[in-house]
Parts: C-alpha cells; structure tokens; sequence
C-alpha cells in the first residue's frame, strides 16, 4: 500500500486553535507522516496514480475537500465528503477532549484513565466513520483513519 508524504491542511480561515488543540494536530501529523498506510483504488476505468502521495485537506462550502497529489505533485484526485456524518462524532470527541485536559489539572491518574478511555473509544468511532465514508475512494488502515480524523476535528473547530 502506498503513503502520504506530505500533509497541506487549509486553516487559514479558522480562529486561531487552543494550545491544546494546536499539540493535538502536530502530534497527528508528526505521527501520520511517520506512519501511514493511504492508496487510491482505480475508480471508473481510470488508471491510478501511484504514490507517495500529497494531501491536502480543506474544509470549503461545508465539505471536507481531500485534494490528492503524487510526490511529484501530478494531480492524482479529488474528493469531497459531507460533514454531516462527522458532526456528532466530532462534537464528541471535543466535548470528551475537554473534559479530558480538565482532568489532567485536577483529577486522580484513574479518573483521568477512565477519561482517557472514553476519548480514544470516541475517536475510534470518528476513525471508522472516516473509513466507511473513504469507501471506493481512498484505501486507509485504522491508525492513519485515527491521524486523518484528528486533522478533521482540527478543521471542524472552526468550520
């Protein structure tokens, strides 16, 4: 399976992200250019692009835009996704991340743990609806999913 070697994510119109928010998305992009498993499958008859690829990610006119590129930046796709499959996960998950950094300020390791529990439990979800929504467009494991829908939530913050 091939990768992604590069990552443009398209904030430049959100509000500027919490500190935590900010560590949040270089952890994710730092892991998911370490490790990362993203491949396009031939749609339609078209021949496919092999990669490493390029990704861009936007939120534009309430869609989650992945724009797909080879190292060499030929485009290789486009796609857009609705957000409305992702809007409850992603409230979620920024509902349980706040609660989570709370806690880490005043509250026992096993508090924290069962927080920290339910977080990762909500991100899964969030990962495997990534997952089924890249169906026939994009080929990606479940820890790449994870990495590329912590970017969404960082995109969905201020969209």
């Amino acid at each position: 399976m091939s990768r992604i070697i590069h990552i443009d994510l398209d904030d430049r119109n959100l509000p500027p992200p919490t500190p935590e928010i900010d560590q949040e998305r270089k952890v994710a992009m730092f892991d998911l250019l370490e490790d990362n498993s993203f491949a396009l499958p031939a749609r339609d008859g078209r021949a496919v692009l092999d990669g490493p690829y390029r990704l861009g990610l936007a939120i534009r006119e309430k869609r989650l835009v992945f724009d797909i590129a080879t190292e060499a930046e030929q485009a290789a796709g486009e796609f857009h996704l609705s957000l409305g499959p992702f809007r409850q996960v992603v409230k979620d998950y920024f509902q349980i991340c706040e609660s989570y950094f709370d806690a880490v300020k005043t509250l026992p390791a096993g508090q924290i743990e069962t927080i920290d529990m339910a977080r990762r439990g909500i991100h899964n979800e969030g990962a495997r609806v990534l997952q089924e929504r890249l169906e026939g467009k994009a080929e990606v494991d479940i820890d790449t999913a994870r990495r590329l829908f912590t970017l969404i939530c960082v995109l969905h913050f201020g969209g």
